[in-house]
Order: C-alpha cells, then structure tokens, then sequence
C-alpha cells in the first residue's frame, strides 16, 4: 500500500524547538492528542502499537492508529522483539499516514521487555541497530527512535556508540529518556546523556525525563544543545505545560495559570469526547486517570474527586460537573505558573 499524502516538514520540524507529547499507553489517543495540540503541543505520538497486532490487523490495534485529517502531526510508534515483523510493521503503519514511524526502544516495563521488545533492544545493540537500518529501509517516511540511556547501572553507557550507529542505520532523530531501563521512573533523569549523544551525531536528539515545568523545557534545551523537548507524565495532570512551554521557547509572555472554569470545562470536553470515541462505560474508565490533575490542584474541588470517580454513568459525571461550575464565583487560580 501506498502511504496517504502527509504534509510535514521533518527538518523544518525538528529546527523549530518543537515540544512534543510522548506516547503512553491508553493515554496517547486521539482524544488526548487533540488536547493537547490544542493547547501547543508541536507534534504527537501514539500510544505503541505491536507489531504483530498491526500485522494482524487487530481491531484494537488499528483503532489506536486511525489518524483524523487533524491529527497532525503525529507520529505512530510500533514495538516488538522481531525485527522483521517489525519492518512490515512499518509498512502498514506508513499506509495510515503519519508524519513519521517511530520505534519503541525504550519501554521498560517487564511484559514488554521479557520478550525482547521495547528497552529490551538495548541489552543487545548490534541487534537493535539491524532491526532499525531493516525498518528504515522498508519505508519512505522518517524512522526515529525513542530510547533509554542504557539497560542497567553500567559505568558507560552504550548510548553514545549507539546513536551513532543507529544514525547510520537511517534513524532521522532519537528522543532520549535520560534513565537506564532499570531504573524505571526512579531517580532522577540524568539530561548530560542528552548532551553527549546530541554532541556525537547529527540528527536531531529530543529530551525526555523529569520534565514537568516550561523552566524545565528551557533548561533541558539549553544545558544540552538538543533540538526539543518530549513530555509524558506530566501532561496526563497538566496538560496546560505545553502552552506555558511553547510560550517560553519562543520568548512570549506568560499565558495564565489554568483557571478554575477552564479545568472543569477541560473535565467535560474530555470525557464527553472519549464517549463518542469509546463509548460510555470505557470512557468513565479513561477519563478517572485525568480528574485528579485537573481539578486536584484547586483546593475547593479536591473533595469532589471521589465522588466523580464514583458516578455510575457519563450524565452523572457532567451533571456533577456542572454543579461544580455553578456552585461559585470564578476563583484565583491555585497552580501558579514557576517564574
């Protein structure tokens, strides 16, 4: 199949600062991407699709990879431990029409990495690097990486010699989570990691790890040199960080803190657009991860997560949230933005 047409500048991209949202499972989809583009993210990921469900053609699967003509630009990100299944992968990936493929080499948790997939490409670099110049070399679009400094506590690690070679193999770019897989989200990200592997090749190295703030975005690009930012967690709770970090990159004034209307209007058009994507009962599910981040910072709606959490149907959630921006005057917003 033939890839759909995609108007994306890559290098244009990755020369602008760009600050992207990283993929996450169940959280990446379309509903949250189209938050947060709204709100200044530069480029989106999906959640990671395996390679053998692509190739399957699994419902699920596909489903998290149906790019609206809006969606963009995004990135669909695959995974998996076999190289080949992995190249056709892509293939099929490509025909969806994404700006770019991404390759997940940098999941750490256990049922991934077991059998080989994600950051277990790391434990075995010779072969991580043929899988990447075998992905590269099926397709026309851009293949990135997204990777971790290294597997466990080695005194060096490999990841230097690695984004070399992986930029030999054909990789366009590599988004660096500055953490070995072994520690997981423990410790704190070491960004100098960034800096070395943006100092020892050309294409563009985006950082990830530890960001939470738009002091955070500029300083990880300063300190390292490197072409961007990648922000995970921290956008589930806030996605406002990537307006407060668009505006900071590029020397705007200050937006304001989210304020208390805006938070609660983010609740509802949250969870009434996972309904007409999911469906009612799985969109209470999906939605209940995002409430406490986006009313938990204002301290007179705290007590009413509970409840929320608690309500049985959709109508009972907005009907709640339509209580709550009833029940008072507009207040001071509580998550100030950092200087």
């Amino acid at each position: 199949m033939k890839p759909a047409a995609v108007s994306f500048d890559f290098d244009a991209c990755f020369a602008a600062l760009p600050v992207m949202l990283a993929p996450m499972e169940d959280v990446t989809d379309a509903v949250f991407r189209r938050i947060c583009r709204d709100l200044g993210a530069s480029v989106c990921v999906t959640e990671f699709a395996l390679a053998e469900g692509l190739i399957a053609h699994e419902p699920e699967t596909l489903r998290k990879l149906q790019l609206a003509k809006d969606d963009t630009p995004t990135a669909i990100q695959i995974y998996g431990s076999n190289a080949d299944m992995l190249a056709r992968a892509a293939t099929i990936a490509e025909s969806l029409g994404p700006a770019y493929l991404d390759i997940n080499c940098g999941c750490w948790v256990p049922k991934v990495t077991r059998g080989g997939a994600g950051a277990g490409w790391l434990r075995e670099p010779e072969a991580m690097v043929a899988m990447a110049r075998m992905v590269a070399t099926r397709v026309a679009l851009p293949v990135t990486v997204k990777t971790r400094i290294g597997w466990g506590n080695e005194a060096q690690m490999p990841i230097v010699d690695l984004a070399r070679r992986l930029e030999d193999a054909g990789v366009r770019a590599i988004a660096l989570h500055c953490r070995t897989a072994c520690m997981g989200h423990e410790g704190p990200a070491d960004w100098s990691w960034a800096a070395r592997v943006r100092e020892a090749v050309k294409i563009p190295v985006i950082v990830n790890g530890d960001i939470r703030t738009a002091n955070d975005c500029q300083r990880a690009i300063t300190s390292t040199g490197c072409a961007g930012v990648m922000i995970g967690r921290r956008a589930i709770e806030h996605p406002w960080i990537f307006r407060e970090a668009r505006a900071r990159l590029d020397h705007a004034p200050k937006p304001s803190a989210p304020t208390r209307a805006e938070r609660i209007a983010l609740c509802v058009r949250h969870l009434t657009a996972l309904e007409a994507d999911r469906g009612p009962r799985r969109a209470l599910r999906a939605a209940a991860r995002f409430f406490a981040g986006y009313l938990g910072r204002m301290p007179e709606l705290r007590p009413y997560l509970s409840e929320l959490r608690a309500c049985s149907s959709v109508e009972a959630a907005l009907e709640l949230l339509d209580e709550l921006e009833q029940a008072a005057p507009e207040l001071l917003p509580a998550a100030m933005l950092d200087a």
